[in-house]
């Protein structure tokens, strides 16, 4: 089958230029989902006090909780279809493709009933702080009404990047971003709305980005196109998104638990450290969107290259998306640094307070962050390979165990907000270190068990 001008060829020629070309998309499409809670963060900031920007910004965590397991999923449909797309079969592409529109579907309306039923319960269980609960309950409640959209857009655009095709995801989170400011600052500005009008300016461009994504792939000329009266679960191929996309999804769900826990050691704080906290994780989603763009071009090259047989490309797939990532988290993460300041005011504009424990935070993880993106592109590479059980322990133990450790034991002798940011660069590093080895082992085993099924079935 031709590739098509909006499809990077993964299996042939060198490797640099083409990672490249396909990460940049991946990388604005990420800056441009950020925006979304960046709007919603800066508008209430500006416009309705910093009681609403604690109460937009402390959501996150808990939203990424819920969430996560089931965005896991979209993980195990990009290895699936670029596996099978790597090896030619057309005819198992299709299904996993129209599996996985069902499935993000009826996972998403699942979500959506659970947060919006549960949206002040768990905030509470959190100890949101009392002045910032109303607002933060509410912006919950109308956020999740958008998860489904959210889901099938998720779902559709792994689709296109296991496929090659980067950019079209990116135009429509174009278009859907833009929707989404207008909408912000008409809501908020104009009509007064507060948290309730990000909130539903966010819903109306994620139903905006799925239902584009939705024509695109009724559109796709190839094995990816979607046929609305073939949209239904095959169970052999939804039990292989399954095999790799659930141990993703529950790793993210335990990292977001351990995010939780530090979000709630920050709530103890007051809302003016939650305030400051919001804006400075807002500023270093920018850098991990960036960096987690690498961490899917690695997944989605590896698994294409794993389907081809292409075993010699990976280790050059692995130091190229290294070393970019290296680049990337650092040259930002100094950037953040040094005009930290500029960026929380535009956050909470003449709020000293605000910024200095904005501050306190980014001189902790903007220092360190490439190590984040480094140990995501190693998980990145094992589940390319068809291995996401092993990067779920691995990352469980390491990320989490290390994190809530250091919250249970260094924090509680050292109640310093410093000390409570450090958790997230020791689990980093401890973490990466075990995935590298423990990739350089599964590669060889998997190389030789596909090279040996080769030679018996030739």
């Amino acid at each position: 089958m031709l590739k098509k001008n909006y499809e990077i060829d993964m299996l042939n020629g060198p490797l640099l230029g083409k990672i490249i070309l396909f990460s940049i998309p991946m990388i604005l499409s990420g800056i441009l989902q950020l925006l979304y809670n960046a709007a919603d963060v800066i508008v209430v900031g500006r416009y309705s006090g910093s009681t609403a920007l604690a109460a937009v910004g402390s959501t996150g965590s808990l939203t990424n909780l819920i969430i996560s397991l089931f965005m896991g999923l979209s993980v195990g449909t990009s290895v699936a279809v670029a596996q099978y797309y790597g090896a030619g079969d057309w005819k198992n592409v299709s299904q996993v493709v129209h599996t996985s529109v069902a499935t993000s579907f009826i996972s998403g309306i699942l979500v959506s009933i659970l947060g919006i039923c549960m949206a002040e319960t768990f905030l509470m269980a959190m100890d949101t702080p009392v002045d910032v609960l109303p607002q933060a309950a509410l912006y919950m409640r109308i956020y999740f009404v958008g998860v489904p959209a959210s889901m099938v857009y998720n779902f559709g655009s792994a689709i296109l990047r296991a496929a090659g095709d980067t950019r079209r995801p990116f135009i429509y989170l174009s278009i859907s971003g833009l929707v989404n400011v207008i909408l912000n600052m008409l809501f908020v500005i104009v009509f007064r709305m507060g948290v309730a009008g990000v909130a539903w300016a966010t819903v109306i461009s994620q139903v905006l980005s799925a239902v584009l994504i939705i024509i695109c792939l009724m559109q796709f000329n190839g094995p990816c196109r979607v046929f609305l009266k073939e949209i239904k679960i095959w169970p052999d191929k939804l039990w292989k998104i399954i095999k790799i996309g659930l141990p993703a999804g529950l790793q993210g769900s335990i990292f977001s638990i351990s995010n939780v826990l530090i979000q709630s050691s920050v709530n103890k704080f007051g809302s003016a450290v939650v305030a400051g906290n919001s804006a400075a994780s807002n500023i270093e989603g920018f850098i991990y969107v960036s960096m987690n763009a690498i961490y899917n071009t690695a997944l989605t090259f590896t698994g294409q290259n794993t389907g081809a047989k292409k075993f010699s490309r990976i280790n050059r797939i692995l130091g190229i998306c290294i070393l970019t990532v290296f680049v990337i988290g650092f040259g930002m993460g100094m950037l953040a640094l040094v005009f930290g300041r500029q960026l929380l005011g535009i956050y909470a504009p003449n709020n000293a307070e605000v910024i200095n424990y904005g501050m306190i935070r980014l001189s902790v993880i903007s220092r360190t962050y490439f190590l984040c993106g480094m140990m995501d592109v190693m998980v990145g590479m094992l589940r390319g390979i068809g291995k996401s059980f092993m990067p779920m322990i691995v990352s469980i133990m390491g990320v989490c165990g290390v994190r809530i450790t250091w919250i249970l034991v260094i924090f509680a002798m050292d109640r310093e907000l410093t000390t409570l940011y450090m958790s997230y660069p020791v689990s980093w590093l401890f973490t990466f270190l075990v995935h590298f080895f423990t990739f350089i082992v599964v590669k060889n085993r998997v190389a030789k068990k596909e090279g040996l099924e080769e030679i018996q079935t030739t």
